[in-house]
């Protein structure tokens, strides 16, 4: 049984140069991130994927930031497209290390961006496409990204759901940045669900059946406020005085908590076994799909790999569902060949 770990991260060195070229002096999550050896030195990857066994193995994305937040139109779609390029050359260089990898989309390029996703998925073979959760602070259920979500509803391959948001995002409107990394430890998993909550009720999914999407670190906070979001939100526009908002429950054409759970939701938890049992209990566990995070652990890669190894080899699951969450999840999906 083959151990698919569907996101985590990776900076090939040609977009690496890329980046460093054009961003010129790390800063912030860049910064943290190009300080990872194992982001972008390959022999430590392979030595920290050794630590696992030859049936470890990863489906490339590349890190954070968003294109978006770091260049404009044109130079977003350049780095994005040395990211697919390099990420599929490291495909076929390595197929047992890594048998597929995910694309990039350049979303504040609406000329270019269908046009890459195209590119990326139908000649270099990438297995989907990663976007954020907002781009440059705009909701994705914008007009002007529609396009993308109907041209990968079409392809059949999922989205991958990475959630952004930093510190001059405030905690509280008197302040002016997000204090402690809230930013990041709070605020991304609402970031997650937020998105989540947009396109659910934007009715995306009734206008393109077909879209399939993978949200980050076990689907945010919704497998924890099941309550919330079910009989919470039945009672839409009742918190509500100077809008009517109940004509959104009316419009989508099933109760809006199945959409919540036609999501899919990865294991990168950080070690959490109940966000794990919480995700499988919620999505089920057709849409749980193994992934780790790396190498964004204290140790540079190990720990989050072996920490969620660990638990889903200790759930008290049956062989063919932990098989599910391991391997046949993504090969299904991402219609991989093992």
């Amino acid at each position: 049984m083959k151990k698919i770990d569907i996101f985590n991260h990776i900076w090939p060195k040609p977009f690496f140069d890329a980046l460093i070229a054009h961003v010129g002096q790390m800063t912030d999550i860049t910064m943290r991130s190009g300080a990872v050896p194992m982001m972008t030195n390959l022999d430590r990857r392979f030595e920290v994927m050794d630590m696992f066994g030859e049936d470890y193995v990863q489906v490339l994305s590349l890190a954070s930031p968003p294109l978006e937040k770091i260049a404009g139109p044109e130079k977003a779609l350049e780095l994005s497209r040395i990211g697919s390029d390099s990420m599929a050359e490291l495909c076929q260089k390595y197929p047992d290390r890594f048998p597929a990898f995910i694309g990039s989309a350049p979303m504040n390029n609406p000329e270019s961006l269908v046009a890459e996703c195209r590119r990326v998925i139908e000649e270099l073979g990438a297995v989907g496409v990663q976007i954020f959760t907002n781009v440059s602070g705009k909701p994705l259920d914008l007009p002007e990204f529609e396009p993308f979500f109907e041209y990968m509803a079409s392809t059949g391959k999922p989205v991958w759901l990475h959630p952004a948001r930093g510190e001059n995002f405030p905690d509280y409107l008197t302040e002016k940045r997000s204090e402690y990394e809230i930013w990041w430890t709070f605020g991304w998993p609402y970031e997650t669900s937020a998105a989540m909550a947009r396109l659910v009720f934007s009715g995306i999914f009734d206008k393109y059946p077909g879209l399939k999407i993978i949200t980050h670190h076990a689907g945010g906070m919704v497998p924890f406020f099941e309550g919330r979001v079910g009989p919470g939100w039945d009672q839409m526009g009742k918190r509500t005085t100077d809008r009517d908002l109940s004509a959104v429950l009316k419009a989508l054409k099933r109760p809006h908590l199945e959409y919540f759970k036609d999501f899919y939701a990865d294991t990168a938890s950080f070690g959490s076994r109940k966000a794990i049992e919480h995700a499988i209990e919620f999505f089920g566990e057709d849409h749980v799909l193994f992934a780790s995070d790396a190498p964004f652990d204290p140790e540079g890669g190990p720990m989050y790999i072996r920490e969620t190894i660990r638990i889903l080899d200790s759930l008290d699951v049956s062989e063919a569902t932990r098989r599910k969450l391991y391997q046949d999840n993504a090969v299904r999906l991402l219609g991989l060949s093992i």
